[in-house]
């Protein structure tokens, strides 16, 4: 297993693996109908830097990061975690999410914040709480998701 940072053409093989997640709508707030071109826009050209988790060459996850807010927040940054639903169960969201941490830190970054994770998604809170991160706000009813209606969304933080 190898994480790297991605290329613009990596974006081929991570396009499948963002269409199945989004498409499915249950735990990211993109439209479930987001183009090929907007998905690389959202991953790839709009994070400061995007990166790949890669066996025998194969892509099985990816990651963004990016600085959640400019200014005074500058200090705090943002992730997203995507792994392929025929790889899931072996451990690759807490590898990249641990690869995540170590680059925020070269990166400058002081915390880390998920904004808006679906409460219905109990398998990353489980993991990103077992990493570290705590519950810090619960927006009620924010996520609406496609077959339990209006669930919560959590914001999740940690220092790093």
């Amino acid at each position: 297993m190898t994480i790297r940072e991605a290329t613009h053409e990596d974006f081929e093989e991570i396009w499948p693996i963002f269409y199945e997640i989004v498409s499915a709508g249950e735990t990211y707030a993109y439209p479930r109908d987001t183009d090929k071109d907007e998905a690389r826009k959202i991953w790839l050209e709009g994070p400061r830097k995007t990166f790949v988790l890669t066996e025998n060459g194969t892509i099985l996850g990816t990651y963004y990061i990016k600085t959640n807010h400019p200014g005074p927040g500058s200090h705090v940054c943002n992730c997203g975690y995507m792994v392929a639903s025929a790889a899931r169960g072996r451990g690759l969201a807490a590898a990249m999410c641990l690869h995540s941490q170590k680059i925020a830190k070269e990166l400058g970054y002081k915390a880390m914040q998920f904004n808006f994770v679906a409460s219905t998604n109990e398998a990353a809170v489980h993991l990103w709480q077992k990493l570290g991160f705590e519950i810090v706000g619960r927006l009620p009813g924010a996520f609406n998701h496609p077959t339990k209606g209006y669930v919560d969304a959590l914001v999740m933080y940690k220092w790093l």
